[in-house]
């Protein structure tokens, strides 16, 4: 499924990046010359014991101050201008685990660096990654959001075994830094995990793997899976926790997959239905979960009036602007979550409208209000 699904991302990426150049014969060979490794794949070593006590393997955590990625404030569009918008605060305390999508398209070697810095190119693009999806989770009050090697994009565009050896060296990390993540927050501090597409990958297991009958199940806010699919039948029951269906429900999962109209979905329907789920059983025609991040609840229709404000970002994507009503929402009985008509957000909007990138900022208001609103709620039921 992982390799599958961003493998078809991989491809919409390059055709973006391409300028619209169409890669109408040989493209599947040509993405994968363009981003899988050369190199032969080095056996990925253990980090070792407690290496996430260094604050230079985490983005955001307690203690950064001000270059925080996560901790960063977009400005509010008005008719006067632009204002900053004011931080959040949440009356019940809680620590988020965020986990960000694939930034390292390097084909040099299979997963991500971390020595000397790691790679530059894949570092400056994963702190714009949480400026844009962490923050809607920073009215926290801790957020942790960690460096982790993560497996290449070229790793999803191959079949060869050293791709899945990436990806579990890439899970490996993500696991001893949730574990440290634990170790280092109150022990009856409530906790929420979100990230998007690789990051959300790895959540998905660690719900099942980690979290799922644990003491710290019993701790989750939310899980909030975003940009990956999770089917209703064969992976929500393996999770261990159910869909969201009230707003203000807590320990529940959310997610949703961003296409504006007319979608065109169906090369992602194609890879979904014939790929593995976490019960082993292929996900077919079964429904993909999807939460309407303006009401919070598991499918439905909302209209543009109840989106709290869009994280529109100029175009380098550094910086961006939180514009009211936008965009409406809509679960489709596929389990997509459809916007309307396509709504100016910038370059990287995948072909058949899929606003695969801007699953966050779309609701940047509505996440930010949404996650308040289940802390509180965790609170009340504790």
């Amino acid at each position: 499924m992982a390799r599958k699904f961003l493998y078809f991302i991989a491809f919409c990426i390059v055709l973006v990046i391409s300028a619209g150049i169409v890669l109408s014969l040989f493209a599947d060979k040509l993405t994968a010359i363009a981003l899988v490794p050369s190199a032969e794949f080095a056996p990925v070593a253990p980090l070792e014991a407690n290496a996430y006590e260094d604050p230079a393997l985490w983005y955001s955590r307690p203690g950064i101050g001000v270059n925080d990625p996560a901790r960063w404030q977009p400005a509010s569009a008005t008719s006067g201008g632009k204002i900053l918008v004011p931080p959040a605060k949440a009356t019940q305390p809680f620590a988020v685990f965020f986990v960000h999508p694939t930034s390292y398209l390097n084909r040099s070697s299979w997963n991500a660096p971390l020595d000397n810095g790691g790679d530059a190119e894949a570092e400056r693009i994963a702190r714009i990654y949480l400026r844009g999806m962490a923050s809607p989770f920073n009215a926290a009050s801790e957020i942790w959001a960690p460096r982790y090697r993560q497996a290449t994009m070229g790793a999803f565009l191959t079949d060869a075994p050293e791709a899945e050896q990436a990806i579990e060296a890439a899970y490996a990390d993500v696991l001893e830094a949730y574990r440290y993540f634990l170790s280092s927050i109150a022990p009856d501090t409530p906790i929420v995990l979100a990230g998007h597409s690789q990051g959300s990958l790895h959540l998905k297991r660690l719900l099942a793997e980690e979290v799922r009958g644990s003491p710290t199940a019993e701790r989750l806010v939310a899980a909030y899976i975003i940009g990956w699919p999770i089917s209703v039948e064969h992976d929500l029951p393996a999770m261990g926790f159910p869909a969201c269906a009230t707003a203000e429900q807590s320990g529940c999962i959310i997610s949703w997959s961003s296409f504006a109209e007319p979608a065109d979905p169906a090369s992602i329907l194609k890879i979904y239905s014939t790929s593995r789920s976490l019960d082993g059983e292929l996900a077919g025609n079964s429904p993909i979960l999807c939460t309407n991040p303006l009401t919070g609840i598991y499918g439905g229709t909302a209209p543009a009036s109840a989106n709290l404000g869009t994280l529109v970002p100029e175009d380098s994507m550094e910086q961006g602007e939180i514009v009211p009503g936008l965009v409406p929402a809509r679960c489709d009985a596929r389990g997509l979550l459809l916007i309307g008509p396509p709504p100016t957000m910038g370059s990287y909007v995948l072909p058949g409208n899929n606003y695969h990138v801007y699953d966050l900022p779309l609701f940047w208001a509505n996440t930010k209000a949404d996650v308040i609103r289940r802390a509180e709620a965790w609170q009340k039921a504790a």
